[in-house]
């Protein structure tokens, strides 16, 4: 006989896990218990005619063989033939051997809840692992042995053991135990177990992580489990991850995904998924679930912060549901979906799938509607900004109808109601309205429809007021509509700004607050850089309120790095310098602007400012301002005076040799300097002027030819200016860009400029020997503006391409 610890017969080959009879008090296996064929403990014996005792499947499968091999039935035994092949159930040796197995079974079970301890040695409980597994897979009546012997928990501790081996083996082990038992599920899962076992999903070890999911996916499938299996912190998001993972082995994530698709049975996994990413449970339920279900599952996903890809299946799954539920649903629902819609609508590509599902005509229902069953204020505050969201798209609004008669968003009747809602709610949802003009006046399609209708609607004043807002938001709002309305409404606002209520020096304020570059700041200066810069009233009354001492200040100090920089950095800078430009304009009128522009040595800072590459508005409008200063130079410069002439020199003028002045411009003819006169000379900007003529803006470009130009303008030695491009190189950078033709107003500048260089014969010689500078005038004479054709003609004359007639008439005078 040989024995083994679970019951098993193996003649052949001692096994290695078997135990000593003496160590395990188990009773010894009878040779009337075993089958000749199988060699195992029979379950059910039966006796042939002769005696002989076999398993019933086994003698069964003998018989076949001998009828489909076509011999007689023979005893497998003593090879004789049998007259019968009626089988007999031995039911005495059936019952003995069933008795042997529980007595065994209970002594195997005793022993093995012995070996499950902590102080137990690895093989032992190796051993004791397999025969529970094995009593399990010999019958399901077995694992409610298992449970009622208490081993479950016993088998669970062995988990916290320091033995790779035996945890490993214990997961795999309680896999068995409580495989399509739903009484051993509800026991294993007691106390902290299911919280140990996730654990288990992130261990390093492969082994372990597989064993662990197939087992917490077996407890999966128990409804009464996946509320705890969800509640355990992190559990839904390791498995997210699982599912997900690329690494992982395929049945892993197989395991992890079916695991996942079994916790969906409760809601609160569901929300738990979209936590973490895995979100389209939730809008399966928010498309299919009771109407419960539904409402819960849109007011948390109101909650929920999603990034933009999500944003997208968001709005293509549930988008036309939560519009339905917008258009139709009670006022919980409503909010509901409001709230979602608000999440959603934020991404741009998000907010156009709403747009084409046709969000915008409830939207613009509930904020103007007013009746029994009208939104309260907290939602259309909502609606507003979902608004709010989707103008701020690009998405051509024109064409999109909103009313019952084929309105648009920027039809006049709706803008006077956006109008009218701004002038009578509350600063909340009067800040989501001004953000909602913004966006449409921030498109070229729709801006001037915008525009109109606040004209025609005199809202004007009403919306310059909201820079005094106190609250930030709404000041904010107000600022950037403002900015984008200035270019197209300048007069309008300028002339309300310079009135006395405050809002100018608001601005002011705003510009000059020292947290750092804020959005606000830069929407302030770039709402004053955009005004009308020739208007002389609001020009005067920024002098007075210290506005371009302010923009110098911070120029300078975010030329030294002293200002915090920000993404708002460039905007900032670039309307503080067309901000401070603006003096340049009212110098011929405005003793106090030139004044001031001395004392602070403006051309100066300006000459500087063309050197910002990479800021073409900058250097831009730094030329203009130049183009300004040079300009009232010829006024600015002091002419020497000349001594009257002594009494012999008057009687006899011969005598008479004229003053030697030295230190004077070449160009004014006078006294210069930069700080003083603004000449370009002494501040030896032409030759950054001319470095900017082969830049690749063409703005950037006219401005520094404008300025250069000034030093050949009427009231200046003209010759003396053309030596001074000379000096600078000046001369062919000029001539290139009438041949490059890149603008119309380049093209007219750049032959006002070459014809005052042909004045001088040297340079008139010389280009007259260039065939492509005389082409290019030809063409400015041929397809030029009138002006221009004129200028055109003069300087052919000194190219000697037309024949000057001067000279041939006589003047007739």
């Amino acid at each position: 006989m040989a024995e083994s610890w679970d019951g098993n017969h193996d003649p052949g080959s001692p096994s290695e896990e078997s135990y000593h009879l003496e160590r395990l008090h188990i009773e010894p296996i009878y040779d009337a218990f075993i089958c000749p064929l199988t060699k195992q403990v029979m379950q059910d014996p039966v006796t042939l005619e002769n005696g002989m005792t076999f398993e019933r499947e086994a003698i069964e499968k003998w018989f076949k063989e001998c009828r489909d091999s076509g011999r007689k039935p023979v005893c497998p035994l003593t090879h004789r033939d049998l007259k019968s092949t009626e089988l007999n159930p031995s039911i005495a040796l059936r019952n003995t051997i069933e008795e042997w197995n529980a007595r065994n079974e209970a002594a195997q079970i005793d022993m093995a809840r012995r070996s499950l301890s902590m102080g137990s040695a690895e093989g032992d409980i190796m051993q004791a692992l397999k025969f529970v597994q094995h009593l399990c897979q010999k019958s399901r009546a077995n694992k409610h042995v298992i449970r009622n012997a208490d081993l479950i928990p016993m088998i669970v501790d062995m988990l916290k053991t320091s033995s790779r081996r035996v945890r490993c083996k214990a997961l795999e082990t309680l896999l068995v135990v409580v495989e399509d038992d739903d009484d051993n599920k509800e026991t294993m899962a007691e106390g902290d177990n299911v919280r140990t076992i996730v654990k288990f999903l992130s261990n390093e070890q492969s082994k372990e992580r597989e064993a662990a999911i197939s087992l917490l996916y077996e407890l999966s499938k128990s409804k009464n489990l996946c509320g705890k299996i969800g509640s355990v912190n992190g559990a839904i998001l390791i498995l997210v991850g699982m599912a997900s993972s690329k690494s992982e082995n395929l049945v892993t994530v197989e395991k992890a995904e079916n695991t996942l698709e079994n916790l969906e049975k409760c809601e609160i996994n569901v929300k738990q998924m979209a936590e973490n990413g895995r979100l389209q449970p939730l809008l399966t339920l928010l498309l299919e679930g009771s109407s419960e279900t539904k409402l819960s599952m849109a007011v948390f996903l109101g909650e929920l912060v999603l990034n933009n890809d999500v944003k997208v299946l968001v709005a293509r799954t549930v988008g036309s549901s939560l519009i339905s539920i917008m258009r139709h649903g009670n006022m919980s629902s409503r909010e509901a979906a409001l709230k979602s819609l608000n999440q959603i609508s934020s991404d741009e590509s998000s907010a156009k799938i709403l747009i084409e599902a046709g969000i915008l005509p409830p939207l613009v229902k509930d904020l103007f509607f007013v009746g029994a069953n009208q939104l309260p204020m907290k939602l259309k505050e909502v609606s507003a900004t979902i608004l709010a969201n989707i103008v701020n798209t690009g998405y051509d609004f024109d064409s999109v109808p909103v009313g019952s008669e084929h309105q648009t968003l920027v039809s006049e009747d709706i803008v006077h109601n956006f109008l009218h809602l701004i002038s009578n709610t509350g600063p909340a949802i009067e800040c989501k309205l001004l953000q909602v003009l913004f966006g449409l006046t921030s498109s070229p399609t729709t801006v001037f429809n915008v525009v109109s209708a606040i004209k025609s609607s005199a809202a004007t004043i009403s919306l310059v007021q909201f820079i005094e807002a106190p609250q930030k938001d709404l000041r904010v709002a107000s600022i950037k509509l403002l900015r984008n309305l200035s270019p197209h409404m300048g007069q309008e606002l300028a002339r309300c700004l310079r009135g006395t209520s405050g809002q100018l020096g608001s601005l002011i304020k705003v510009i000059s607050e020292s947290t750092g570059i804020t959005e606000e700041q830069a929407a302030a200066v770039g709402l004053l850089a955009d005004l009308p810069e020739r208007d002389r009233g609001l020009t005067r009354q920024m002098l007075d309120e210290g506005a371009f001492q302010l923009a110098i200040s911070r120029i300078v100090s975010i030329r030294q790095g002293e200002t915090r920089g920000s993404r708002f950095v460039t905007p900032y800078l670039e309307g503080l310098v067309k901000v401070l430009s603006r003096i340049t304009f009212v110098l011929n009128d405005e003793p106090n602007a030139v004044s001031l522009c001395r004392e602070q040595n403006v051309a100066a800072l300006f000459i500087e400012l063309l050197q910002t590459n990479g800021l073409d508005n900058v250097q831009m409008v730094s030329a203009m301002a130049l183009e300004n200063l040079s300009q009232e130079s010829k006024n600015l410069t002091k002419l020497p005076e000349i001594p009257k002439p002594g009494f012999c020199v008057s009687i006899f003028p011969c005598l008479s040799k004229p003053p030697v002045i030295t230190g004077l411009c070449k160009v004014h003819r006078g006294t210069c300097s930069l700080r003083d006169t603004f000449c370009l000379l002494e501040g030896q900007a032409v030759d950054k002027l001319v470095a900017l003529l082969d830049h690749t803006n063409e703005k950037v470009v006219e401005a520094s030819l404008a300025a250069v130009c000034t030093l050949l303008d009427d009231g200046v030695d003209i010759e003396q200016g053309v030596y001074e491009l000379c000096e600078a190189e000046g001369i062919k950078p000029i001539l290139l860009v009438l041949l490059e033709k890149r603008t119309e107003t380049l093209r007219r500048r750049a032959v006002w400029a070459v014809e005052r260089l042909l004045r001088t014969e040297d340079i008139a010689l010389e280009v007259s020997g260039d065939p492509n500078v005389s082409t290019a005038l030809v063409d400015a004479f041929q397809h030029g503006d009138y002006r221009t054709r004129q200028i055109a003609e003069r300087a052919l004359k000194h190219v000697d391409r037309i024949p000057n007639f001067s000279g041939v008439f006589p003047n007739t005078g």
